[in-house]
């Protein structure tokens, strides 16, 4: 018998009325994977040292991961997955994971070490399809300050703002500097236009912030596209649903094209994203702020 990180030993049971037993090899004790194994049972997601008899055998999974997944690892360092065949890529649940590890500047090793998993597992996780369990995804969320159900796309149909209110909120005003620093990655925000019809609108455009300026592409003719000529307002936030906290900036100025040739090719090239609505939007729209202000909601003694 022979096996990898990442396989299960399934235990068949041949006595009358007991059950069959399965869990995930997370360690190995001899580098041709012989026995014993660090096995990590689904019935109780603890891991014990198993010497397998005659009435377990190993099901493989496909091995074609990295080769960091598959290093030794001791109990409770690992945790088996599987990938569904002749896939590659990272699944929904990694791209997730990994944007909550970046937004929070945790590395790798770092998060790995307060999950309780191998860093190599956490790589894995984020690189290639996976269906972790849900004591991986338990540990993981906690670590990431946020749920499950937002690993796993759950409330990915449902606005933000579901959770329940703080016991004693705090709702202070953001400094022009802090708002600034807040607005000044990318991301997606919202533009408030007058329409042609004179009627109001908001709607979602990704953006960037370069040289100050916020600045976005649309197409002509879009209800973005109204913005041009006008003062506006532009709005992002962030709400982190788990802990009931936010923040929002709201920026006010005068909006215009760009149309400059250089100017277009130093945006294009200094973009992080681009729209998510597809091509065809290849007009840029720039926002100079005449106002930044913001808020920031916490609990009362944070």
């Amino acid at each position: 018998m022979k096996a990898h990180l990442g396989d299960q030993l399934v235990i068949e049971r041949t006595t009358t009325g007991a059950t069959k037993r399965d869990g995930e090899i997370v360690g190995l004790h001899h580098e041709d994977g012989t026995p014993p194994y660090d096995v990590r049972w689904s019935d109780t997601d603890e891991v014990t040292l198993v010497f397998p008899g005659p009435d377990a055998h190993i099901h493989h999974l496909e091995h074609g991961l990295p080769a960091a997944s598959q290093a030794p690892s001791g109990p409770g360092t690992a945790e088996a997955e599987s990938a569904p065949r002749g896939t590659s890529g990272p699944g929904d649940i990694g791209r997730r994971v990994a944007v909550e590890r970046h937004r929070r500047n945790l590395s790798r090793e770092e998060t790995a070490r307060r999950a309780r998993m191998a860093p190599g597992y956490l790589a894995y996780l984020e690189e290639q399809p996976a269906d972790p369990t849900m004591a991986t995804l338990i540990r993981l969320a906690d670590v990431l300050g946020t749920t499950v159900t937002a690993l796993r796309g759950g409330g990915v149909d449902l606005p933000p703002g579901r959770g329940q209110a703080l016991l004693h909120p705090s709702l202070r005003d953001i400094g022009p500097e802090e708002c600034r620093t807040l607005l000044s990655t990318h991301g997606v925000g919202r533009i408030a236009v007058s329409t042609a019809d004179g009627r109001p609108a908001v709607v979602p455009v990704n953006y960037d912030v370069i040289d100050d300026t916020i600045v976005f592409r649309t197409a002509p003719n879009t209800t973005p596209a109204a913005a041009v000529g006008s003062e506006v307002a532009f709005e992002v936030d962030h709400m982190d649903e788990a802990l009931s906290r936010g923040w929002s900036v709201l920026a006010v100025g005068p909006a215009s094209v760009v149309t400059e040739p250089r100017a277009v090719h130093r945006l294009t090239e200094l973009a992080h994203s681009t729209p998510w609505p597809g091509t065809g939007r290849e007009m840029w729209v720039s926002i100079r702020p005449a106002q930044l202000t913001g808020r920031r909601i916490t609990p009362a003694h944070g």
